[in-house]
């Protein structure tokens, strides 16, 4: 019996067997793998950098004290613990998978060789002119000798030197690119300030030595116009056939200079104007060091989150006239996006239509941009006791800690990132690393975000932040998928809000703010248009908070209930942590001095996405 039993059930494998065996050869034939990860062809790794910083290359980092070199901000970056020009230890909380070291094109390296007595300057007219004036005492403090008045001094400026300079700058950024682990850019900043109103852009080469080299960085000697800085970029491209971009730095200090209604010569702005924009900066860099730059309270009345490390006094001074509120429009991001609308229906192209991401603008050599961490913008404001009292371009109180760029990509690698970036797939934090994800389509189901493959269902459905939607369906509404998670390290999220603008068919823009998701069990209330306010657990005397309140992670599937298949908009995603405290709370309680007054003591950081559009 028992050996009837064996054969019997081995009998009964064979139809098993035989179907398993016709399954696999129909698998080989149709080329597929069992496993469903393989042909996944969408980006899965968030990467984290700065595309903004500052070490002793730049002229205006030496002459407020910084002696870090590049070597130190990439070791910063990558995790180790520096040393700073006040001789305290910084570190990280965790390393940044990438770094753009942007000094000013403008005298790069230049005082760093004359400290050093480096021989490539001690030969040239240059450097036989600024020794003279640092034996004299001239150049003390440098602080004064600022780059805004740079091009007034009637320095020369020696083609060796800058060529020098600019391949030292490739060859250290090469030595510390390691790709799959930690990218390099090689990179510089554009530093324009016609009538002083900050124009800057930091330049991205995707490439390496072999072909950044074969240029010299465009510097605002060369020009103040952004249009010859977008020809300085065709030249590279048709020259070299590498790739490199622009971004703009925050425009809140550009004194409604930055996203303009006419050329810098006074030229109405050209289809031509439009395209070559969109085509050279793909990305915004709406947040860093000198404040917030997604809103302003005049701008956006109705949103209670609007008013967020604003620095709306003036371009750099405080004793420059104050900001005037036509300009508002021409420095914020939301402002920015709706110009753009209105400029694609009457040029035909969008000039305005990037993606955010943030970074720090540190000078100090070091993206210590942390609340809890937070070493200041120059030198001289490194913590102490003192800092609050400092004034620099500005009360140092008011400086924001912000801030990072999240890159969604396929890997650890110049390409990728840069590839990323120009097709904005990012997003902008104040400094916590919360995980977003943020997709538009026409037929994302009300429980796709609860599913575990969201992601390839974004992508499959949808596009991605950065991209573009079309041809509504009749009766159709776009749908937004959404998934936020906290900082691991972090504050739990409070609320995801979506950002809509829109063109009326009048012309005229509108805004509005939708709360998507809040946290415990919160609803909005329909009389108002808005939630309440979460509870702050902060102790403000010990600078500490809990995450008794908010969610590790929300989601949702979000449908527009205004919208008009006519009318042209954007959306974006902004992700709020709940209630912690301000970096100058943090000071307060370690030094045991009283906080400053008119600064908040506690804050919401957040995260904003970039944009998804419609067009009709």
């Amino acid at each position: 019996m028992k050996n009837k039993k064996v054969r019997k059930l081995n009998l009964l494998a064979v139809p098993f067997c035989l179907a398993v065996y016709l399954a696999t050869l129909t698998i080989q034939a149709r080329g597929d793998d069992y496993s469903p990860f393989v042909a996944l062809n969408y980006p899965q790794n968030l990467y984290w950098g700065d595309t903004h910083l500052h070490t002793v290359l730049s002229t205006d980092a030496y002459g407020y004290e910084n002696r870090l070199t590049p070597e130190d901000a990439y070791r910063f970056a990558k995790g180790d613990s520096v040393t700073t020009n006040s001789g305290q230890k910084v570190k990280l909380s965790r390393p940044l998978d990438f770094l753009v070291i942007s000094d000013h094109a403008t005298f790069l390296g230049v005082f760093d060789m004359l400290e050093n007595n480096d021989p490539v300057l001690q030969g040239t007219k240059l450097g036989e002119i600024l020794k003279a004036r640092q034996q004299s005492g001239e150049l003390k403090p440098l602080g004064t000798f600022h780059l805004s008045a740079m091009g007034k001094t009637g320095l020369p400026h020696d083609p060796v030197l800058k060529e020098t300079a600019w391949q030292r700058v490739a060859e250290n950024a090469e030595r510390q690119n390691d790709p799959g682990r930690f990218t390099a850019f090689i990179g510089y900043e554009w530093t324009a300030m016609p009538d002083g109103n900050n124009l800057h852009r930091n330049v991205i080469f995707r490439d390496g030595p072999g072909k950044a080299t074969k240029v010299v960085p465009f510097s605002a000697l060369d020009s103040r116009d952004p249009r010859a800085l977008w020809r300085y970029l065709e030249s590279y491209e048709i020259q070299t056939g590498g790739r490199v971009l622009a971004i703009p730095h925050n425009g809140n200090v550009s004194n409604g200079a930055m996203f303009p209604d006419k050329t810098l010569s006074g030229e109405p702005l050209s289809r031509a104007y439009a395209e070559t924009r969109a085509r050279w900066e793909p990305l915004y860099e709406m947040t860093q060091v000198k404040g917030d730059s997604e809103t302003h309270p005049v701008l956006s009345p109705d949103d209670r989150f609007a008013d967020y490390e604003t620095w709306d006094k003036s371009n750099f001074s405080l004793e420059q006239p104050p900001k005037e509120d036509w300009m508002l429009k021409h420095e914020y991001a939301r402002g920015a996006l709706k110009f753009g609308l209105q400029l694609e229906k009457t040029l035909g192209v969008n000039p305005f239509k990037f993606g955010m991401i943030g970074s720090s603008d540190s000078h100090i050599g070091a993206s210590a941009i942390e609340e809890n961490s937070f070493f200041g913008k120059w030198a001289p404001e490194e913590p102490s006791a003192t800092r609050l009292e400092l004034h620099s371009y500005y009360p140092m109180a008011r400086y924001a800690a912000s801030g990072f760029a999240a890159v969604w990509a396929h890997e650890n690698t110049r390409e990728s990132l840069f590839d990323a970036m120009q097709r904005r797939e990012t997003y902008a934090t104040t400094g916590p690393r919360m995980v977003v994800r943020f997709f538009g389509g026409w037929d994302f189901d009300g429980e796709d975000h609860l599913r575990p493959d969201y992601v390839a269902i974004g992508y499959d459905k949808g596009v991605p932040m950065g991209g573009d939607l079309s041809r509504a369906p009749k009766g159709g509404s776009p749908r937004f998928l959404i998934v936020a998670a906290k900082d691991p390290d972090g504050a739990n999220l409070e609320r995801i809000q979506v950002v809509k603008g829109w063109l009326g068919e009048k012309g005229e823009t509108h805004e509005k703010v939708y709360d998507v998701v809040l946290s415990d069990d919160r609803k909005s209330d329909p009389e108002v248009d808005m939630a309440p306010t979460i509870g702050s657990t902060v102790d403000v005397a010990n600078a500490t908070y809990t995450n008794r309140v908010g969610e590790a992670q929300m989601s949702a599937v979000w449908k527009d209930p205004d919208f008009e298949p006519d009318e042209r908009a954007f959306y974006y995603v902004r992700v709020l942590e709940i209630p912690t405290p301000r970096w100058t709370t943090y000071d307060a309680a370690f030094y045991g001095t009283e906080p400053p007054e008119g600064v908040p003591a506690v804050q919401q950081e957040r995260a904003y996405t970039s944009p998804i559009w419609y067009t009709p």
